[in-house]
């Protein structure tokens, strides 16, 4: 694993990157409030096979905020990550995205379908606001806030919440983990900030994957997270409607929350060989 920063429009971006650059490239977009380490478990299983290159996305990690929240719009984020791939001369990729980084990679799809191999979604890019009971007002109020007041006053303290937070605990993950937070006088802090969650929020509201969802391929694979139980209903609705839009593949994961590939890494690592074999790449 080598991690090392690039620059684009007068920003520090922050990579992390497996393998050998002789493989075919997976690229790895986290979602809202993850870092690049998000995929250590399932890039460590493939980097034998894969070059895996993961980015902290805008105002997460070490990388820089945007400056605006026009900046986190779908449209200009699809702009500033072909913009990357460019400078890390990455011509075509299999995308593997999770939760908002999956919203994103459909976008992504859309306007440059020319360039992605095989596109595969950790639990996101089918929940679509519209269904949701929460108004954008109340959403953008309540993520700034838990990103803001997450705070504690050692590292012990925040480890051991995270771990309560997760089905399952590794060295791996625990790197991962503290990946996601800093340390300033003495206090540890979320890593991103309330008002880069506040813009991200935003921007899903105003462009939404379901007005998009016809335009793009049948190969997508969305592996879809089935617990908590409550969320269900919602979840069983977008996906169905995702599915039925996008004519792509739903696979349900029996046991798995929203963070599904720390759940079982080894499914995603067994989707991503069975649908994106190096045989196929070459």
């Amino acid at each position: 694993m080598k991690r090392y920063f690039i620059n684009n429009r007068n920003k520090n971006i922050h990579i992390t990157e497996w393998g050998d650059k002789k493989n075919p490239v997976i690229f790895c977009l986290h979602g809202l409030g993850g870092s690049s380490l998000t995929f250590i478990e399932v890039a460590d299983q493939l980097k034998g096979e894969y070059r895996l290159i993961s980015v902290d996305a805008p105002g997460h990690g070490k990388t820089d905020q945007l400056e605006s929240t026009k900046d986190y719009e779908m449209p200009n984020l699809t702009d500033w990550l072909n913009e990357i791939l460019d400078i890390l001369e990455v011509e075509q990729f299999y995308f593997l995205s999770h939760s908002w980084g999956s919203f994103v990679s459909l976008f992504y799809l859309m306007k440059y379908p020319q360039r992605v191999k095989g596109t595969i979604l950790i639990d996101g890019g089918y929940q679509t606001k519209r269904l949701m009971d929460q108004t954008m007002e109340e959403e953008v109020a309540y993520y700034e806030k838990d990103f803001e007041e997450y705070v504690f006053d050692n590292w012990n303290d925040y480890f051991n919440t995270e771990k309560a937070a997760y089905t399952r605990w590794s060295p791996m993950i625990e790197i991962a983990v503290k990946d996601l937070a800093v340390e300033k006088e003495g206090k540890i802090y979320w890593h991103a900030r309330g008002t880069t969650a506040a813009n991200i929020i935003r921007a899903m509201h105003k462009h939404e994957t379901v007005d998009i969802y016809e335009k793009l391929p049948s190969s997508i694979l969305l592996l879809r997270a089935t617990l908590p139980n409550s969320w269900n209903e919602y979840r069983n609705k977008t996906a169905k409607i995702f599915g039925e839009k996008t004519k792509g593949t739903v696979k349900l994961i029996p046991d798995s929350t929203h963070m599904l590939h720390w759940d079982y890494p080894e499914i995603v690592v067994e989707e991503i060989r069975k649908n994106w074999s190096v045989s196929q790449s070459s």
